[in-house]
Order: structure tokens, then C-alpha cells, then sequence
């Protein structure tokens, strides 16, 4: 076992309620001060098994800004724990959902911890220097972490998704690779040309995965694939046509496949300019509009989508979205015949890099939203209460 130092230091509550200035509703200010904080990603969820604490990243006592370990909330009580202690810091990452086991890359290790005993230890280990270790995902029954392996290029994904599109034409070699969770072995399941992403278990199936080709929407051919683990069979998921800019597709909690479809010429992105999240001319006789596919990849049903949102997060039932505005974070409700838009509250974000996008989420009994904003300068968390 690889000893974690300086894991278990306590952090005071940073929390702190506010009403909102536009809707009035109560907002929660999770984190405060000088550190950075971001939440997982929405395909993760932070939240743990019973919604009563999160596990979220920041920079809080580290030796330079930006430099990330995992940390712990008690929701109650604000109060906040350290959990790892990486001294390259934490690169990408995910959870189990109940929070048993995280899993993270750390310069070109894989590294797990178990949070109930507090063991931590090297998984794999990228020795060739070749590839990039991204988008770490850990199967329903617990035994393979599965992740992709872009060649590594001189372009990386900054703020204002600066080398974006350059990154996606430079990288020719990629893999996806399944870890053993317990530590004792790795096996390539599919080599591609194309650089890959969101590589995500089914929620029901470790048995079936999803993966993206990964660059701006516009650019890529086809942007969402299911992979069986087992047949390594490969397989497109909703069939692209020439005016299809897809992305932000997660699982949903009944195993079907959300995605997002802004129709022709948008490159699915937004910057601290805070213009990209519009619908413009040169793509306006075109309705944006989200779906739901099977496990197979056939489209179960679209939803025209009047309003304009960078991420959607879908409830269990499927039937209402929250989602984030360029500076307002929104409740869709989906259950009568026309998308009903109402704004929650204000998040005015910068979309400066990644970890100030809002991408709000669902708690697991729909009951609360998570969210990130580096509207006070550095980027916090943010809790309210769905109405649900």
C-alpha cells in the first residue's frame, strides 16, 4: 500500500445563504475564500449514496493555484476533509456512486483510494510516455476502471478552449483501455484514428460502455459510440447527418442515452466572450433539440429545445432538465407537450476554463442541484434546492 501524506486535515465551513437577485430563491454558498473549487463532472455525480456530503476537488492549502486534490463535505455541517494528498495533484477523475472507491490519474499513474479504510495505491502505470491517461470510469460491478489513451501532442485544451480544434486534428492514435480495479492487470479494447472521450460504464451493464470522438461539434462525423467490453464490437450511437453538432451525452439513471443536438455549425462550446451559447443567423432555420436512445443506439425520442443551454442534467424520471444560461441557471420541465423554461437563479460565471463551467447537477433524489461559479473571482460551489 502507497502511504497518502497529509491526508485527513479538516477545513472549518466556508457556507454561507444568500438570496438570489433575480428569483429571490435561497442560494447556499458551499465553499468560499481564496481557494479554487470544482464539483465532478455531471456524468459522475459529487454527490454520494443518501445526497449527505460531496466529494469535490480544489486547490485549498496546496503550493501553487490550480494544483487539485480530492476533499469531502459533510452537507450538514460544511465541515470539509482532505483526502488525498498528491503532490503532482489530481488530473482527471471519478467515483463509484456511493463513493467507495475514487479513481484518478496523478502524473502517469492511476491511482484508487478507498475512502471507507483509507487505503490508497497505484493501479497502472503509463510507462511509455506515449499516451495521455483521460476520462477515468469505474464499471457498476466494481472491477475495471475503464479510460482513453490519446497519443500525446503538443496541444492541450486551455482557457477558452484554446487548441481545441487542434488537438482533434493532431491526435491519430488512441485507445480505450479497461484497468482491473484491484490492481492486477489492463487490456486495450479498441484502438482508434480519432482522439477519444467521455468513455462512461451503463449505469446497469459493465458489460457496455459509451465514448465520444472528441472535438468541436461541428468538426467530428460522428460524435457519440457504444462499445460492448466483452465483443469489442463498435457500434455508432444516434446516426450524425451533415447538419448534426452533438455532445454532452450521459447516462441516465434508467440506462438510456442523453445527448444534445445543436444542429448545424456549432462548435458546442462557450467562452468568456459569453457569445457561442446563442443561436445566431447562420444557423437559426435550424431548432436545436436534445434526444434519448437505447442501449442500442436507436433514438427512443427528441424534444425540440427553444432555449439555448451549454450542459443539461436530466432527473430520474427523465422529465425535467436544469441547465445553465449564459448567466442564469434553469429549470426545463419536459412533461408537457412544449419545454417550460424557469430560471432558478443567477450563476454569471466567467466560461472562462473548465472547471468555471456551471455544469449543475442533480443530487441523486432529485432534491437538490450542484453547481460552479467563479462569479466572486475564484471558482465555488454552489447548492439550492430543486423544489422537487
Amino acid at each position: 500500500m502507497d502511504k497518502v501524506m497529509g491526508t485527513g486535515s479538516e477545513f472549518p465551513s466556508g457556507k454561507m445563504t444568500y438570496k438570489d437577485g433575480k428569483t429571490g430563491r435561497e442560494v447556499i454558498r458551499l465553499t468560499s475564500g481564496d481557494s479554487n473549487n470544482y464539483h465532478l463532472y455531471f456524468t459522475d455525480n459529487s454527490f454520494t449514496s443518501g445526497d449527505k456530503e460531496i466529494y469535490f476537488l480544489s486547490d485549498r492549502g496546496a503550493d501553487r493555484p490550480l494544483l487539485f486534490n480530492f476533499f469531502r463535505m459533510e452537507l450538514d455541517t460544511g465541515r470539509v476533509t482532505q483526502i488525498t494528498d498528491e503532490a503532482e495533484g489530481v488530473i482527471t477523475h471519478t467515483k463509484t456512486p456511493d463513493s467507495e472507491f475514487l479513481v484518478y490519474t496523478t502524473g502517469n499513474r492511476l491511482r484508487k483510494i478507498n475512502t471507507r479504510t483509507g487505503r490508497a495505491e497505484t493501479i497502472f502505470q503509463e510507462e511509455t510516455g506515449r499516451f495521455t491517461m483521460e476520462s477515468p470510469f469505474i464499471s457498476p460491478d466494481k472491477k475495471f476502471v475503464g479510460l482513453t489513451m490519446n497519443e500525446q501532442v503538443e496541444y492541450r485544451i486551455g482557457d477558452n478552449y484554446s487548441g481545441f480544434k487542434e488537438r482533434m486534428f493532431a491526435v491519430k492514435h488512441a485507445r480505450i483501455r479497461l484497468v482491473y480495479l484491484n490492481g492486477s492487470g489492463w487490456l486495450d479494447i479498441h484502438h482508434s484514428t480519432h482522439q477519444l472521450g467521455h468513455f462512461q460504464f451503463a449505469p446497469d451493464d459493465s458489460t457496455l460502455a459509451m465514448f465520444c470522438h472528441e472535438g468541436p461539434w461541428n468538426l467530428v462525423d460522428q460524435r457519440i459510440w457504444l462499445l460492448d467490453t466483452v465483443s469489442r464490437e463498435v457500434k455508432p450511437c444516434f446516426r450524425q447527418g451533415m447538419d448534426d453538432c452533438v455532445g454532452h451525452e450521459f447516462w441516465t439513471r434508467d440506462g438510456s442515452i442523453f445527448f444534445d443536438n445543436r444542429r448545424k455549425w456549432h462548435d458546442g462550446t462557450i467562452t468568456s466572450d459569453k457569445t457561442q451559447a446563442t443561436v445566431n443567423e447562420d444557423h437559426s432555420d435550424q431548432m436545436p433539440y436534445i434526444g434519448l436512445a437505447d442501449k442500442s443506439g436507436n433514438v427512443l425520442r427528441t424534444i425540440e429545445m427553444p432555449f439555448y443551454c451549454n450542459h443539461y442534467h436530466a432527473n430520474t424520471a427523465n422529465d425535467l432538465l436544469i441547465g445553465d444560461e449564459v448567466e442564469d441557471l434553469v429549470a426545463i420541465d419536459l412533461r408537457s407537450g412544449r419545454p417550460q423554461l424557469t430560471i432558478l437563479c443567477t450563476h454569471q460565471t466567467s466560461w472562462r476554463s473548465q472547471i468555471t463551467h456551471c455544469h449543475p447537477t442533480f443530487s441523486w433524489d432529485n432534491g437538490k442541484i450542484l453547481f460552479a461559479s467563479d462569479r466572486e473571482g475564484t471558482c465555488q460551489l454552489y447548492l439550492l434546492d430543486s423544489g422537487l
